[in-house]
């Protein structure tokens, strides 16, 4: 089976992405506004159960992560894509490369840099992305919200992205990338 794992927005984020996914996205029926955390791969049932324990070990350490959403961004020319972008990327960076580590280490490097971001269209004509780009990037956005947990998130048959199970963060530390921790 394919999982990924993810960090839901607030609603109040989840309702404003749906309100311009619903016409910028083709794949907006198919997961909730999100940002990935690590990138999706298939595991057979003794990776699944390693990542796991990893994942309940790790989050038993991080404190939830204080963000803000503060513009509309785009990806163009490398992907067509537009999204809500973090004020302050780092801590989800942080969490990011802390997470991608035992079970989880990318077996492949990723050919670009990780950018934490909430996708609102994607797979969108040239035409189309710079007239929806032109229109939204000159909103200021003011989002502050906490991420609070990890999602383990499960692909269906069909292409659905199901919540397989949440690792709430129930520790004290901000994520590090340091070996020792500090």
């Amino acid at each position: 089976m394919e999982y990924g794992l993810a960090a839901f927005p607030s609603k109040v984020v989840q309702q404003f992405a749906n309100s311009l996914r619903k016409r910028l996205d083709p794949k907006y029926g198919l997961i909730s506004p999100h940002m990935t955390i690590r990138e999706s791969e298939c595991w057979n049932d003794e990776q699944l159960a390693a990542v796991r324990v990893h994942l309940d070990q790790f989050t038993s350490t991080i404190a939830p992560i204080a963000v803000r959403i503060n513009r509309v961004s785009s990806f163009f020319p490398a992907s067509h894509v537009i999204y809500l972008a973090l004020e302050k990327p780092d801590p989800i960076i942080a969490l990011h490369q802390a997470v991608c580590t035992g079970p989880l280490t990318l077996a492949n490097v990723i050919p670009y840099t990780f950018t934490p971001h909430i996708t609102i269209g994607q797979n969108l004509a040239p035409d189309e992305l710079h007239d929806a780009y032109g229109g939204l990037r000159m909103h200021t956005l003011d989002f502050p919200m906490e991420i609070k947990a990890l999602h383990l998130l499960q692909r269906t048959i069909h292409g659905n992205w199901t919540l397989y199970e949440t690792f709430p963060f129930r520790g004290g530390q901000a994520p590090s990338t340091s070996e020792d921790g500090q």
